[in-house]
């Protein structure tokens, strides 16, 4: 099977479970948010934030699954998984929007993810960051496909990392920001941080996010990009 056959059936499947994923959020909404999402945030339990946690690694798990299926060395299995993340992402929000008219614009502010701490950020950024992992995709893996030889230097990749690292700093900047200032982090058995961090939690409305940041994590990876291409087109 050729790369657009691939980049074909994987979408299906990453449309299919981005619909899915969408279901158990109008789910969850209707339970947590019955008056439509909004922050402050509603305190969820430990036990349904752990059943999150779980469902949010197995999501991975089966993106990374097809990925690594799809994928006959290891740069094409990660570039698949990313593909299929990144579909997935984007069709999560066309479905809530086709359920439940949210979001609004591409400007709300979401929960993003919730491991290791949670996500927060407007709609935007994601979708952003997912039509760039698409495009590395669809730029690097025809040209294996054409018989060139794709390698990435060290520093190509420590560009990547660090632009990845960079916008996850973004995304949780504000909640690890409330974990510090409750004292959670220090003694997270002291029943008053717990309180100190539900208070901020329940309080919080998002206002600013570092788009400047963002940028900057979006500009070092999409760097990165060029500079592999450029090398490769050039044998």
């Amino acid at each position: 099977m050729n790369a657009s056959m691939k980049f074909a059936w994987l979408a299906v499947f990453a449309v299919a479970m981005g619909f899915l994923e969408a279901i158990v959020v109008v789910y969850l909404r209707q339970i947590y948010y019955p008056e439509g999402f909004a922050f402050p945030l509603s305190v969820m339990s430990p036990e349904i934030i752990t059943v999150e946690w779980i469902r949010e690694i197995a999501t991975l798990v089966m993106l990374a699954a097809v990925g690594i299926i799809a994928g006959r060395n290891t740069l094409q299995k990660l570039l698949y998984f990313l593909y299929s993340f990144a579909v997935w992402d984007i069709f999560y929000y066309v479905a809530l929007k086709l359920f439940l008219g949210w979001p609004a614009s591409l400007l709300t502010w979401d929960i993003l993810f919730l491991i290791p701490v949670t996500w927060l950020g407007p709609v935007l950024a994601p979708v952003v960051s997912s039509l760039t992992m698409i495009m590395m995709a669809v730029t690097i893996l025809p040209l294996q496909e054409k018989g060139y030889t794709v390698i990435i230097k060290r520093y190509e990749w420590g560009l990547i990392y660090l632009g990845a690292f960079i916008i996850f700093c973004t995304f949780i900047w504000d909640f690890t920001g409330m974990i510090f200032r409750s004292g959670l982090l220090s003694a997270p058995g002291n029943i008053t941080a717990r309180d100190n961090f539900t208070q901020l939690m329940m309080s919080f409305i998002p206002s600013r996010y570092n788009w400047t940041l963002f940028v900057t994590g979006e500009v070092l990876i999409i760097l990165s990009l060029g500079l592999i291409l450029k090398r490769t087109l050039k044998k």
